[in-house]
């Protein structure tokens, strides 16, 4: 599901003081190891802006849960990198057969629970045939590719599929390929009951999640004790946390105030997923008509929104830099007010009024960008701000909008354009049956290569029909306190793996 982001104030000398206390704060009950050493015993303040509705990771969707949860409290067969290569977790090793319907999975032994349940091939079964044969699972669709999850023995897990799946090991490395204890009764909406290498020790609602080292785990141990993910949902009260040294991790800092972090902090630069998307409702007129659509395209001056935001990369098409098949489209169109005209008057769509529906979160300099950019073409934009819950409700749920103004952050959605019921869908019947075969084409393909250029082709169809203006592809911009070693850089909105970040003592 997509999810807002919204981010973090100065003084000189609260800067210094910060930097000098966000060492010390880190380990507030234990004394500091060896200079240089990793400092065991510390705790890890991370500043983070949204906060799961609940933590019932099987059944809610959000980029939320899975930034806590994924690899620190549940872990999956399979794991990805920043880079989105795909490595081992639950199982040790993998092999595909030759015609790519067969996944053979060895298990790695002497695993349990944090409940100290032993873990089995059972286990895996039972989660992977609970999601894929219940539609309110996250994860579902994704699974209905495959045919049969099959204990071989303990340490043996058998994925068959019913066709050739490109996405497989990679959909494993999300909610659909968790693995949860076949014989467990937790409530997960408030408790949680994994194998990841630290265990939630509390979650405190409209404030924090506590996660504690598990001392049982498998692997290579987590080298603090606890972390706390704290949640600040208004920018100037987050970036003011990590200057008075209540934080010593700050993500998701927005670029303009990122030199006010420069004293107190390492500022890292990373590339995520997250396309800020302007939604046309091709349903409705006069967006129906894509020479409405393209108007409104060549009415944005996407340097100048990318100046704006200031960290950023112009996104011309539904494929981002990270994913496969992602192609430069910026010759699909060009920032050209006059020709925008030109398409309005030709539609018969002069002098237009629309309505951007837009959550809370994002009602920032870019909508007022979008007004003035609009108006320069004779289009009047109301934007109407609204909380999230109404903005799932109205726009993505019942389609009743006009433009809408989103952060879509989940990686390889590109199949949401082969739905023609989603919420920006292509109004073009023959283009949508183009995208469709081509997409089920690139999925069945076993040749990675092969299927990221059938994924670039279907995506040049995409943008041709302008359904929506891809604003930019946000940058990651994440402050680390002195001493703060390993700690993600890229996509940490829907990936926070914290095991190896490590706590120098000063």
């Amino acid at each position: 599901m997509t999810r807002p982001s919204s981010f973090r104030p100065w003084a000189a000398a609260a800067a210094s003081v910060a930097a000098a206390l966000a060492l010390t704060a880190c380990a507030p009950d234990a004394a500091p190891g060896p200079a240089g050493e990793p400092n065991l015993e510390a705790t890890l303040r991370v500043g983070l802006v949204l906060e799961p509705t609940n933590l019932d990771i099987r059944r809610t969707t959000g980029a939320a849960l899975e930034q806590a949860l994924i690899d620190n409290v549940y872990e999956g067969l399979v794991t990805r990198g920043e880079g989105e290569e795909i490595a081992p977790a639950l199982a040790s090793s993998w092999s595909v057969s030759d015609d790519g319907l067969l996944y053979t999975f060895t298990l790695e032994e002497n695993v349990t629970f944090h409940d100290g349940s032993e873990f089995s091939a059972d286990d895996v079964v039972a989660s992977l045939d609970g999601t894929r044969s219940d539609e309110a699972m996250a994860g579902y669709d994704d699974l209905q590719v495959v045919d049969t999850v099959t204990a071989v023995d303990e340490r043996t897990v058998e994925v068959a599929l019913a066709e050739p799946n490109q996405n497989l090991l990679f959909t494993l490395t999300g909610p659909a390929g968790l693995v949860f204890d076949a014989d467990d009764d937790t409530d997960m909406q408030t408790a949680a009951n994994g194998t990841g290498p630290f265990t939630l020790a509390r979650w405190n609602q409209g404030d924090s999640i506590e996660l504690t080292r598990f001392d049982g785990y498998w692997g290579d141990p987590a080298q603090l004790a606890e972390v706390v993910l704290t949640y600040i949902p208004e920018a100037t009260a987050l970036v003011n946390a990590g200057l008075d040294g209540s934080l010593d991790v700050l993500t998701a800092v927005e670029a303009d105030l990122a030199p006010q972090l420069e004293d107190a902090f390492d500022l890292t630069e990373g590339a995520t997923t997250d396309k800020f998307i302007l939604a046309f409702n091709s349903r409705a007129e006069p967006l129906d008509d894509i020479r409405v659509r393209e108007a409104l395209r060549r009415a944005i001056d996407h340097d100048a929104i990318i100046e704006a935001v200031g960290a950023g990369q112009a996104q011309f098409g539904p494929i981002p830099r990270l994913d496969p098949g992602y192609e430069d489209h910026s010759d699909t169109l060009s920032y050209d007010p006059e020709r925008a005209s030109e398409l309005l008057d030709e539609a018969g769509a002069s002098d237009l009024s629309l309505e951007l529906t837009i959550p809370t979160a994002y009602a920032t300099r870019v909508s007022t960008l979008l007004v003035s950019m609009f108006d320069d073409v004779g289009v009047t934009l109301e934007v109407e701000p609204v909380e999230f819950s109404t903005w799932l409700q109205d726009v993505y749920t019942n389609r009743d909008y006009e433009l809408s103004y989103v952060n879509h952050v989940e990686p390889r959605d590109f199949a949401t354009w082969t739905d023609p019921d989603y919420y920006y869908a292509l109004n073009d019947a023959d283009a949508l049956a183009q995208v469709q075969d081509l997409y089920g084409e690139a999925m069945r393909e076993t040749d990675a290569d092969a299927s990221a250029a059938l994924l670039a082709e279907a995506a040049r169809v995409v943008a041709d029909q302008h359904p929506v203006d891809w604003l930019f592809t946000r940058s990651d911009i994440v402050a680390i306190a002195p001493g703060i070693e390993s700690f993600p850089t890229a996509s940490t909105s829907t990936r926070l793996p914290l095991a190896d970040v490590t706590a120098t003592a000063p």
